[in-house]
């Protein structure tokens, strides 16, 4: 342990100077250690310390082998409780590992490192000429304290403990989700339970939704009648993806293009709750413009112009679901959205979105 204590001008003088309150203590007798008088006890404490070290790797290779070769769902009793088979041991492997580092430094620092206290001379703010050769001298005299040199096991035993322990924490980015391919993004979040001939439904009744019912500026919160099927996290994902909004304008005061007249149905239009934005839900309607406004971040969409952006920090139109009727007059999807539905995240190709000008 080094101190650094102020020296009045006459150096290592028991007898306080004039201006200084208490008398100089100066340095206490070092009194040696076990490790530094025995040699045999020196080399059990670094057969010791290397042996905690060397356990690591083993650890690491038992992490691995629990999180790739043990099964999610098998479970262990342990003390009464049931616990999940690979948490258990993945804990356990990475916790042990951490631990042994730990203590293998502290013992390391506590039998090993030289343990004699030293006075640094304190100076003025300007480093002296030397200063740069006293740095060097501090720390080569640093490095030899640590007996590094004459136990080489210790500092690569040290070095590859730490850098081993970087592979669980890599392994385990793997369960923050499967990697967005774009298969896995095609029927994952870029898909709906939308398909050709789901019915429209209320998303609070879940009824129907008759075409000839709906008034012109009317807007309905509305659902894919086959959601009620999905019960409690399917449900709710189902939900947050597929939420719509049913809007009925006059077919004279919008714009259709023509790659869109079978979209809609006199005038009724749908299209995604989700802003693509960063995926509020909206329905702030405004009849007399046509306009959809997102609460959140103001982002504003014309209805009557294929969702286009015409306001705000969104990025591309909003999707919208192509419907028609089925024999009764119920509005019916035509098929599941044309692109992704919610924010508009970098890996998602936009280059299928309505643009102004498209037919």
């Amino acid at each position: 342990m080094s101190t650094d204590i102020e020296r009045t001008p006459s150096e290592h003088s028991d007898l306080a100077a004039p201006d200084s309150p208490v008398p100089d203590p100066g340095v206490e007798e070092h009194a040696p250690r076990f490790t530094d008088v025995d040699e045999r006890a020196a080399e059990r404490a670094y057969r010791q310390i290397v042996g905690m070290l060397a356990a690591v790797p083993i650890l690491v290779i038992g992490f691995l082998v629990a999180y790739f070769a043990v099964p999610r769902d098998a479970e262990l009793m342990l003390f009464g409780a049931n616990l999940k088979m690979q948490n258990t041991l993945l804990g356990l492997t990475a916790g042990l590992a951490a631990l042994l580092i730990g203590v293998a430094a502290i013992q390391w620092a506590r039998v090993l490192m030289s343990d004699e206290e030293i006075v640094g001379e304190r100076h003025g703010a300007a480093s002296p000429p030397e200063a740069r050769e006293r740095v060097l001298a501090d720390l080569e005299t640093g490095i030899e304290a640590t007996t590094i040199r004459r136990r080489k096991l210790l500092g690569s035993g040290m070095a590859g403990a730490l850098g081993l322990m970087a592979l669980p924490a890599v392994v385990s980015l793997a369960d923050l989700g499967p990697w967005p391919t774009a298969a896995e993004r095609a029927k994952t979040i870029e898909t709906t339970l939308w398909a050709e001939g789901v019915h429209l439904v209320n998303d609070v009744t879940y009824r129907r939704l008759k075409a000839d019912e709906l008034e012109v500026g009317q807007l309905v919160n509305a659902e894919p009648e086959n959601l009620q099927k999905l019960e409690g996290t399917a449900y709710q994902q189902a939900k947050a993806k597929a939420a719509i909004i049913i809007v009925r304008m006059d077919p004279n005061a919008i714009r259709i293009p023509e790659s869109r007249k079978d979209w809609q149905v006199n005038g009724i239009l749908c299209y995604s709750k989700i802003c693509t934005h960063v995926g509020c839900p909206i329905s702030l309607w405004e009849q007399q413009t046509h306009h959809l406004l997102c609460p959140c971040h103001q982002s504003t969409f014309d209805l009557g112009n294929s969702g286009l952006v015409v306001f705000g920090p969104a990025a591309r139109a909003l999707p919208q679901l192509p419907i028609t009727t089925d024999a009764d007059g119920y509005l019916v999807a035509r098929s599941d959205f044309t692109v992704p539905v919610g924010p508009s995240f970098f890996e998602r190709d936009s280059s299928k979105d309505f643009q102004e000008g498209d037919r």
